[in-house]
């Protein structure tokens, strides 16, 4: 099919590389593993202290960490084997799973004496998983320029948004079935066998050393890379702009709270809206054939999260409504969810997520075009601190203001701002808003 007619995802990537459609592949069914491990952790630490700054906390104990990893990981990329690089980083997230797994045996064995396990283990467990995915997203992103043409790069790009909306609506509402039929271990069990999908896909990659035998490492082959990135203002804005979404747009840690006592309906609503979210973002990988046709990238992302932000703050004035009583009383279990209230918030969560993964193509396109091999690694652990450190930055700003406010208040206050500091970014920043891809700049 023409570019100029193509509305689908274009499937060129699969069929031209076996090494990234395994990859892809791997990725994919290791990923809904991850995404159910990351709901039921939620879930689990709210059931044992009813507490959403506790949830939000999952991601502020893990900031820090993760955003080392980013740099250091990225350094390992630059100038290891980084098919290496990857196996090592989903061994350690598969093992963190695997204390995941015991200490929800062990939660499930107390209970029966009305105990719980301390809730420390999962943060450690959780912050050692977020290290392993930065570095190993960022090193898989870094592979894929070197096993794909050029042109092939920002197909692969929607490629992975629709994978990734798989992995976020089938995970999540997997491990709200899941937690609510069979417990906590097996859903942690589950991810386990899951994982093992992902060391398939890169075992089989080729070896991908350094070009260069000349690649530095150690510290200085981060400081090297954080010098490089200031003389890269458009990859910086890029960066900036995910910041501020993922950071005042990150409503997911009030979600236990909100199936609890505003919408209702318990896990299986936090599973309803998490997926929805993913729905979006595989209904813009689905139909993102258009995208060829477009090279005014750095204004296509601002309006796309300009939109990300007002689907944000559509979500905090449902959740304004709902604390006011307007659904009624709900309670939690899915026969007490308001099916009004789910319904709205869903079609939030829809736009949240397609317009999010809008965002994501273009961002990642420009990184993985105008930053030179030697280099990639290193900006696409910085990128990757970014994507994964944001949103739990988000986490605990989210759980901080819904125990300050209320539980709409992250949502509301936090899309509002969003569109305020994407437009000023637009209007003042005109090198990034005039990003044309034809000549890509960093």
């Amino acid at each position: 099919m023409a570019e100029a007619k193509r509305r689908f995802v274009d499937l060129t990537p699969l069929r031209v590389s076996p090494a990234f459609a395994r990859l892809w592949i791997g990725a994919g069914l290791s990923g809904i593993g991850a995404q159910m491990t990351i709901m039921a952790v939620g879930l689990q630490i709210y059931a044992i202290t009813q507490n959403t700054f506790m949830v939000g906390l999952v991601g502020g104990v893990a900031l820090i960490p993760m955003l080392f990893a980013g740099p250091w990981g990225g350094m390992l990329a630059d100038s290891l084997d980084r098919r290496s690089v990857i196996l090592a980083a989903i061994t350690a997230a598969w093992i963190s799973t695997f204390g995941l797994v015991i200490l929800a045996f062990a939660d499930a064995a107390l209970a029966e004496s009305g105990a719980n396990v301390f809730v420390w283990p999962f943060y450690l467990f959780t912050t050692v998983s977020a290290m392993a995915f930065v570095i190993a997203g960022s090193t898989r992103m870094a592979v894929y320029p070197r096993i794909l043409n050029r042109e092939d790069v920002p197909k692969a790009n929607a490629l992975n948004g629709m994978s990734i909306g798989i992995q976020l609506t089938v995970g999540p509402a997997l491990a709200g079935v899941l937690v609510a039929t069979v417990g906590f271990p097996i859903t942690f069990t589950i991810d386990m066998i899951l994982a093992l999908a992902g060391f398939v896909g890169v075992v089989t990659l080729p070896k991908i050393p350094p070009l260069s035998n000349a690649a530095a490492r150690g510290w200085g082959a981060i400081k090297q890379g954080l010098i490089f990135l200031r003389s890269a203002p458009n990859i910086r804005t890029s960066f900036l702009v995910d910041i501020i979404a993922m950071v005042l747009g990150r409503p997911y840690a009030v979600l236990p709270a909100v199936a609890a006592l505003v919408i209702g309906g318990g896990p299986a609503t936090v599973g309803v809206l998490t997926a929805a979210a993913a729905v979006g973002t595989f209904l813009a990988s689905l139909f993102s054939g258009p995208v060829a046709r477009i090279n005014r990238y750095g204004l296509a992302i601002g309006r796309a999260v300009t939109v990300y932000g007002a689907f944000i703050a559509l979500f905090g004035v449902v959740l304004l409504v709902g604390s006011l009583g307007i659904f009624g009383e709900v309670g939690n279990s899915w026969g007490e969810v308001n099916l009004v209230g789910l319904s709205l918030a869903a079609l939030c969560f829809v736009g949240m997520g397609a317009s999010d993964e809008v965002s994501t193509i273009f961002r990642t396109t420009i990184l993985l075009t105008a930053a030179p091999d030697d280099m990639r690694g290193r900006l696409q652990g910085v990128f990757y601190a970014v994507i994964a450190g944001g949103p739990r930055l988000g986490d605990f700003y989210t759980g901080l203001l819904a125990v300050a406010i209320g539980l709409w208040a992250p949502a509301l206050l936090g899309g509002i701002a969003i569109m305020v500091l994407i437009t000023v970014i637009l209007r003042t920043n005109h090198r990034f808003r005039n990003y044309d891809n034809r000549n890509p700049e960093l």
